[in-house]
């Protein structure tokens, strides 16, 4: 129990404060193929359909048509704005013009933690965007020498506030979750566990967590 209790402290978890004067912005940054595109969509559906705040979306990963088409057409299912952005000098007007939106969500391209030029452009993206709210996207079955490399990478490049961790449905090895929040000292927003939209997103719980963690009845 006093174990449970001090994993749960380690997963204390930070809830989005939305609904103020001034949007809050949201980008979410990761490697390729963790899930941004569809987790963004999660928490779009979530937040405008289920909590009823106003939101607005941008991508940024105009790389992948098939990212763009993706988010477009969950923006034309829920009546949200979107807004593409092809350059950091596109980024500010873009997030100018959802100024009466309540949560704004950006969807970034993936970077490799390896090539320093990528990084360097999504550093160039995100201080377009003025927001401290950026969070760390991984996959929870990723290996934990990957895991240690994204951590570093990102933490070192740009400042982030929080995590969100997908895919926990394809593992039943919870380890590098602890592992994640421990490398980056940042806490746990949202994980997913499947493919549905939105009902496969949920807000990150420091017990819950633990109990996964530690194998434990919930």
């Amino acid at each position: 129990r006093h174990l449970l209790a001090l994993l749960a402290d380690h997963f204390a978890t930070a809830p989005w404060v939305v609904g103020t004067d001034t949007p809050l912005v949201v980008p979410l940054v990761g490697p390729t193929g963790v899930g941004k595109t569809t987790t963004v969509a999660k928490l779009a559906a979530t937040y405008a359909l289920v909590k009823g705040y106003r939101v607005g979306l941008v991508t940024a990963d105009t790389y992948r048509v098939a990212a763009v088409e993706q988010l477009r057409t969950y923006a034309d299912i829920l009546g949200l704005p979107l807004e593409v952005v092809y350059s950091p000098q596109e980024m500010a007007p873009a997030l100018q013009r959802l100024q009466d939106r309540q949560l704004v969500l950006v969807d970034t391209a993936g970077r490799s933690p390896h090539h320093e030029g990528q990084m360097q452009e999504l550093q160039a993206f995100l201080s377009e965007t003025g927001s401290s709210a950026v969070h760390l996207t991984v996959s929870a079955t990723t290996r934990h020498i990957d895991m240690i490399e994204i951590a570093d990478a990102f933490a070192s490049s740009v400042t982030l506030a929080g995590l969100v961790i997908t895919k926990l449905d394809e593992t039943r090895c919870y380890g590098m979750l602890y592992n994640l929040v421990r490398r980056t000292g940042k806490p746990i927003a949202f994980v997913t566990n499947g493919q549905g939209v939105p009902e496969d997103l949920v807000a990150a719980d420091g017990e819950q967590l633990a109990r996964l963690l530690l194998g434990v009845d919930q």
